[in-house]
């Protein structure tokens, strides 16, 4: 069984017992979610499309943390001026386990 919901903005192909690494949401560890926004849901073969959303749909998880991803520079050069600048960013995510889906 798996679904494909919306987190956050961003859609995650997700089935029970995994870890999800998603955009920063707010909340405590250990706290619980639930995301309804559930576009298509598979149960052993029978594949449920919404149209965009499946109705009474869910899926519920828990907070396990707040991480951060890889760094990424930024460099920004031009030739023959001396211009330099470098950069660096790192997102946050949110790990998530998905406990139940529910349709």
């Amino acid at each position: 069984m798996y679904a494909i919901v919306n987190i956050a903005g961003k859609q995650f192909k997700v089935t029970k017992d995994q870890y999800v690494y998603a955009p920063k949401l707010q909340g405590d560890i250990d706290a619980s979610v639930e995301f309804d926004q559930v576009l298509l849901a598979d149960d052993n073969g029978t594949i449920s499309v919404g149209a965009p959303l499946l109705s009474g749909a869910t899926v519920t998880g828990k907070i396990l943390g707040h991480v951060k991803g890889d760094k990424v520079i930024v460099f920004k050069k031009k030739r023959r001026k001396g211009y330099k600048k470098k950069n660096g960013h790192r997102q946050e995510f949110t790990k998530l386990l998905i406990e139940n889906i529910a349709l």
